[in-house]
């Protein structure tokens, strides 16, 4: 029994399988792609820089070196700020992958200054929600044809500080970089919602995760948000109630793994647990109406992401 309660493990296979992680150059990204990678998974790191993405796969790989069936590492660029970028990863990933067993939608940007993406949506709103629900609706249906399969979006607690307001979705009237990111977690945990009512009884479950609070450097804008050298004094005081990157992974790979939550779908976790999120947060009305705006401001047109034979944009 550790300070965050009893650990989680399991001794699962995934040789065969496929996982794609976005965002998993470093923190707990990283340790997902690790663990997957012992397991014998077939693991694609969707990151946005493509070297720190290569040194990451390089020492994970010298990690484990000399261990026995252990899978294999692909890097691919996606950057989940840019729409053009996550439909040519979607594109190369659907030629190329056969199979997708988990997708884990780790990426993310956290409390960062004001910033409009190349698509003309605010920053942390464009990548941590609307990036990853195309890159999400676009793999669907090879998702769907690979069942039983697994999607874990990455939350937070700091949802309880996030509001919707679809009349000014920049935030152009009033922005603060903590609850625009408490926004997007939002909107994560009503798109795991509404993801997992549309796909109904089909073999592909949906959770939604809050890490703890934990030793990475997503928090890296927090000395501009709050006072210079902010970081620097939180963890001197605070580091001690902090999560390791390891404990902060598990609860993302309880989701993927774990045999009890396979029958579970919809939900929202935290310590390996079912959690109740903030009320605003089961919100079924405000998770539909997400979802057909983020449909619009992605541009998915009349694809339908639940049948097979039907066409996306490019291949039109």
């Amino acid at each position: 029994m550790g300070l965050f309660g009893q650990k989680w493990v399991s001794n699962v296979r995934l040789d065969g399988k496929t996982a794609i992680i976005t965002g998993c150059n470093t923190g707990i990204g990283k340790f997902n792609v690790l663990d997957f990678y012992k397991r014998g998974c077939r693991v694609i790191m969707a990151c946005r820089d493509l070297v720190k993405a290569e040194t990451a796969k390089s020492d994970i790989e010298k990690e484990v070196i000399g261990q026995d069936n252990l899978g294999t590492i692909v890097v691919e660029k996606l950057d989940l700020a840019s729409l053009s970028s996550v439909r040519q990863f979607a594109e190369q990933i659907l030629k190329q992958e056969q199979k997708i067993d988990y997708l884990i939608n780790n990426a993310g940007v956290m409390a960062c200054p004001k910033a409009i993406t190349e698509d003309g949506y605010e920053m942390q709103f464009a990548t941590n929600h609307l990036g990853h629900f195309l890159l999400t609706i676009l793999l669907l249906p090879r998702i769907i044809q690979s069942a039983p399969a697994r999607i874990v979006n990455l939350s937070s607690a700091a949802h309880m500080a996030g509001n919707i307001n679809f009349d000014d979705l920049n935030l152009e009237t009033n922005y603060s970089p903590i609850s625009a990111y408490g926004r997007s977690k939002l909107a994560n945990i009503l798109f795991t919602k509404e993801l997992a009512k549309r796909l109904g009884d089909r073999q592909v479950k949906v959770y939604a995760v809050h890490p703890g609070v934990v030793k990475t450097d997503l928090g890296r804008h927090m000395d501009s948000v709050v006072f210079s050298g902010f970081q620097r004094i939180y963890r001197t005081f605070f580091g001690f109630f902090m999560k390791t990157v390891e404990d902060g992974s598990r609860t993302q790979i309880y989701c993927a793994l774990d045999e009890k939550a396979g029958q579970e779908t919809g939900l929202y976790y935290s310590d390996c647990k079912v959690k109740e999120p903030w009320a605003k947060a089961t919100d079924m009305e405000t998770a539909k109406k997400l979802w057909d705006v983020s449909w619009e401001m992605v541009k998915l047109g009349d694809f339908d992401p639940f049948k097979p034979d039907s066409k996306i944009a490019w291949e039109r």
